[in-house]
């Protein structure tokens, strides 16, 4: 009486869990575009200040020049060494427009217009000088240098500078550490989805699995029931289909769903460095015109911390992009209508090996088909999909003290047909043989690249088409998988049902 009532609780509890998980990832993406245009504003702030920086030294240099020609002029007393002064004559108005308009409001202006006052003084005073040598009055410009009244003036112009410079150079600073706390936490939340995403799909697992039990349970006491309950029965499968249809739906929803904060991780990682770029030429040049304005902590940020953050986040990213990736190929093959049709298995087999020529030639290995293969009749691109990944497995994993040896065979057994995947490899702990189908579960040492999702989805794929999968492996000594299928794939009638 009570079976009911469970059964509708265990399913709200479902839908709950479901929600919860949408819920969350909701979260989870409008933090993340929160968080974007959080970093997108920093990154524009530190723009506009490492320009307004450069700007404040490029006004600083037209005084630099104009006082150079001058020099040169009263010196060699000749009209070419004015081509300094002339050209910085010319560059003074776009510098001082420029300094102008990136000045901040906040005392930024006030800063900018004492630095345009001083140089305009300064430009006056050595426009004074030369006018005397023009005249002929040498003696006069000659004596109004030695005054020094030009270096004083100078020397607060480039006070001045430097003291915008030390206050932008400040705000620059904070403005890179708020982006970089702005990205860590941004990635922090992207990580943070993809575990959720990772849990709900293992939760989901765990629902199937549960499900899956109850039905073998069932169907062993239909076998002592009468016919009228296999109807019963079917609904049930009906419902089990239906639901790992809705899984499947829900993993394609979450990995779409987490390519778009990650893209944008990606993107804003990109133009941090691009700022950095900026920082390091900027960094070259008040390197060389003034050294000892650079500090070690500064340089080694740009040169050495700031690349090796960069390159960490962008190695996180690529490994997430390659775990959601695997994750949409899982459910994509959930979701693919399957087509039978008749296949030469040894034919495969070989046309797999000679695309793995090259792997199996550099580790001294050989793949060998034993004896005629069984054919079949099923969905050609899942079942080279499963041979495919069990033999680059089998080649990825060899044991490189020996020569490699990889043997396929197969074999009819009443209407079924099996195959022996056997190597020669490093072997698999018991332990380990049920954890290497889980979903992102590796076994042994860990110095291949993968995500551990191959097996998981050779698993999926292999009972997909009406096949069972087992391992026998032994370590130091190899690895065996058995695989059997129908030899002529028939659509179960609960596909009927779940449709």
């Amino acid at each position: 009486m009570d079976a009911a009532p469970s059964g509708e609780r265990k399913a709200r509890k479902e839908v709950l869990l479901l929600a919860l998980g949408f819920g969350a990832l909701a979260v989870v993406g409008a933090s993340s575009v929160w968080l974007a245009n959080r970093n997108a504003a920093f990154n524009r702030q530190v723009a506009t200040t490492l320009e307004y920086r450069s700007d404040i030294r490029r006004v600083f240099d037209v005084a630099q020049d104009a006082e150079s020609g001058q020099r040169g002029f009263l010196l060699a007393r000749l009209d070419a060494y004015l081509a300094p002064y002339n050209e910085a004559i010319a560059q003074r108005a776009a510098r001082v427009a420029d300094l102008l308009a990136h000045a901040t409001a906040e005392g930024g202006q006030d800063e900018a217009r004492q630095l345009v006052r001083l140089l305009d003084e300064k430009l006056t005073e050595l426009a004074r000088t030369l006018e005397y040598a023009r005249s002929g009055r040498w003696d006069e410009a000659v004596e109004l240098v030695r005054t020094g009244e030009g270096r004083e003036r100078m020397v607060r112009l480039r006070d001045q500078a430097d003291r915008m410079v030390a206050v932008e150079t400040e705000r620059f600073q904070n403005s890179l550490a708020q982006a970089e706390r702005t990205a860590n936490l941004q990635l922090a939340v992207v990580t943070l989805g993809l575990l959720l995403a990772a849990g709900l799909a293992f939760a989901a697992q765990l629902v199937v699995r549960r499900q899956a039990r109850a039905i073998e349970a069932a169907h062993g006491e239909l076998a002592q029931a009468n016919a009228g309950l296999e109807a019963a029965v079917q609904e049930r499968t009906s419902d089990l289909v239906a639901a790992n249809a809705e899984i499947q739906r829900f993993a394609y929803i979450v990995s779409h769903d987490l390519r778009a904060p990650l893209v944008n991780v990606m993107g804003f990682t990109s133009e941090l460095d691009a700022a950095r770029k900026t920082l390091k030429e900027q960094m070259d040049v008040l390197a060389r015109h003034a050294p000892d304005q650079i500090s070690e902590d500064a340089r080694l940020a740009v040169d050495e911390d700031l690349p090796e953050a960069i390159g960490f986040i962008r190695a996180s990213t690529a490994k997430m992009d390659r775990l959601i990736n695997a994750i949409l190929k899982l459910s994509r093959e959930g979701r693919r209508v399957i087509t039978p049709e008749t296949i030469r298995v040894d034919q495969m087999v070989e046309a797999i090996a000679q695309t793995l020529r090259q792997q199996t030639e550099a580790a001294d290995a050989e793949i060998v088909v034993a004896g005629d293969l069984p054919t079949l009749v099923t969905d050609r691109l899942s079942f080279e999909q499963i041979m495919q990944n069990l033999i680059e497995n089998a080649v990825k994993y060899l044991d490189r003290s020996r020569p490699g040896r990889i043997v396929v065979r197969g074999r009819y057994a009443g209407h079924r047909a099996e195959f022996d995947i056997e190597d020669n490899g490093r072997g698999i702990d018991p332990r380990d043989h049920e954890r290497v189908f889980e979903l992102f579960r590796r076994a042994g040492a860990q110095d291949q690249p993968g995500e551990g999702l191959g097996l998981a989805f050779v698993r999926a794929a292999v009972r997909r088409l009406g096949g069972v999968i087992t391992l026998t492996s032994e370590p130091g000594k190899g690895s065996t998988f058995h695989l059997s299928f129908p030899a002529v794939y028939k659509a179960p009638q609960t596909e009927t049902y779940a449709a």
